[in-house]
């Protein structure tokens, strides 16, 4: 098994490896909504399952798919925090310098399609799905690239994954503050307390995983009761999680050292280790445990879970959009999210690119040119996770969601496919160029 040289590649592979089962759910969601047994596929995510104690203050019913979207999703949502924490501390968010060029791709890819969209929405209804129309999906996207082979440099798969990062940090703000609904003050003062106490024991380098369970899920409830999105807090978890180890390296490796020549001593035939071999066995699963920080842990933790688990859920339960006359008779918002989805990020990306470029604000990536930054800015407009997740907090009571995740699949699709043949084409005319 290749492993990755550093955190940026093994980021990307966690995220191509899911890309498949994400795109295989989708389409399972969409054959099973628009199949005979439709009705069952509603019926099922409709289902309401309750969690708390009966008749109390903290008792919680929801539908099977909201507990996908406002549970299972903040454990996303802490992922993604975590992968912003990193690129700030240790990749490419570290500098201005390394970040300028991704910085300005995703304000353009986050400026220029919502302002696409209200420049082609003129009616009232449907203006709330704004938010739409500005995410990119990395899993897609990358997953994509990554049918290209080898051809595609490095370099490019980075400027892809950074500028698609801080798109999420964009996405998650605009979540925050136009997309929460019944704001609760008292609630939210809990809860930010709570983060406070966590923050100040990360400060004092004290840290439990059981403890950081308890005050997570506490914050998560008091977030969901406060009208601020619950997945808002899996991202602030994500950055009051400590991020240094609490052992010596020079200790680890000494005690690394010891239990390696005890078991370097071992009659090498024998297949059953003894019981002094199992111990220094112990005690070097125990140390390597210790050498990574808690957030490194929980994010090489939670990456088969977000990549298996968590995000083909999501596409299951959300993709399923059953398409009758009805479904497409709000043409307008289905047109003007793909739209917005796919020359949004296209014009955006590119433009404020070039721009940074020529005022010497930023500079390209290391071996690649402005057409490949051209042709990689149509997978800008993959925006499937992301977007149907704002679909469904603009429009979850009202008869325009299914329209809008139509625009969205169509979009993503569109965008996906066009993406592939352009990075094709300017690909080989750069192997052609080089040979």
């Amino acid at each position: 098994m290749k492993i990755a040289k550093n955190p940026v590649e093994n980021f990307i592979n966690h995220s191509t490896s899911g890309s498949f089962i994400l795109i295989a759910c989708t389409i399972i969601a969409l054959i099973w909504a628009n199949s005979p047994w439709q009705d069952a596929y509603h019926a099922l995510w409709a289902s309401d399952f309750s969690l708390g104690f009966t008749d109390t203050t903290f008792a919680i019913t929801k539908p099977l798919y909201l507990w996908i979207n406002d549970g299972l999703m903040t454990l996303f949502f802490l992922y993604v925090g975590l992968e912003i924490k990193r690129e700030i501390i240790d990749g490419e968010l570290t500098s201005f310098k390394k970040a300028s060029m991704p910085v300005f791709a995703a304000l353009g890819g986050i400026v220029v399609p919502i302002a696409l969209f209200f420049l082609l929405n003129q009616e009232d209804r449907g203006t709330h799905g704004w938010g739409i129309p500005m995410a990119t999906d990395i899993a897609f996207s990358l997953g994509i690239l990554q049918l290209l082979g080898k051809r595609v440099p490095l370099g490019l798969k980075v400027f892809l994954t950074t500028f698609a990062v801080i798109d999420d940090i964009g996405a998650i703000v605009v979540i925050a503050i136009f997309y929460s609904h019944g704001f609760h003050v008292e609630y939210l003062s809990v809860a930010i307390g709570l983060l406070l106490i966590l923050w100040l024991l990360n400060y004092l380098q004290i840290f439990s995983k059981y403890l950081f369970l308890i005050f997570g899920l506490a914050i998560w409830v008091l977030f969901l009761k406060s009208g601020v999105h619950p997945t808002i807090a899996g991202v602030l978890l994500a950055f009051v999680l400590p991020s240094v180890r609490y052992v010596n390296l020079k200790d680890v490796f000494s005690n690394l050292n010891n239990n390696l020549k005890r078991l370097k001593e071992s009659d090498p035939k024998k297949h059953v280790l003894t019981e002094e071999q199992q111990v220094a066995v112990d005690e070097i699963n125990a140390v390597t445990d210790q050498v990574q920080s808690p957030m490194q842990q929980l994010e090489h933790g939670l990456s088969g879970w977000v990549a298996i688990v968590i995000m083909p859920l999501f596409a299951l339960a959300n993709a399923g959009i059953t398409i009758n006359l009805n479904s497409l008779s709000a043409t307008h918002l289905i047109s003007q999210i793909g739209i917005s989805m796919v020359a949004g990020k296209v014009i955006g990306i590119s433009l404020f690119s070039y721009l940074a470029y020529k005022l010497g604000i930023a500079r390209l990536p290391a071996g690649i040119q402005f057409k490949d930054i051209f042709a990689v800015s149509i997978l800008g407009g993959v925006g499937f996770t992301m977007s149907l997740f704002v679909a469904e907090l603009a429009f979850r009571e009202d008869d325009l969601l299914t329209a809008s995740k139509l625009g969205i699949l169509i979009g993503s699709f569109g965008a996906g496919i066009v993406g592939y043949f352009a990075l094709r084409i300017q690909l080989k005319r750069k192997t052609k160029q080089t040979d």
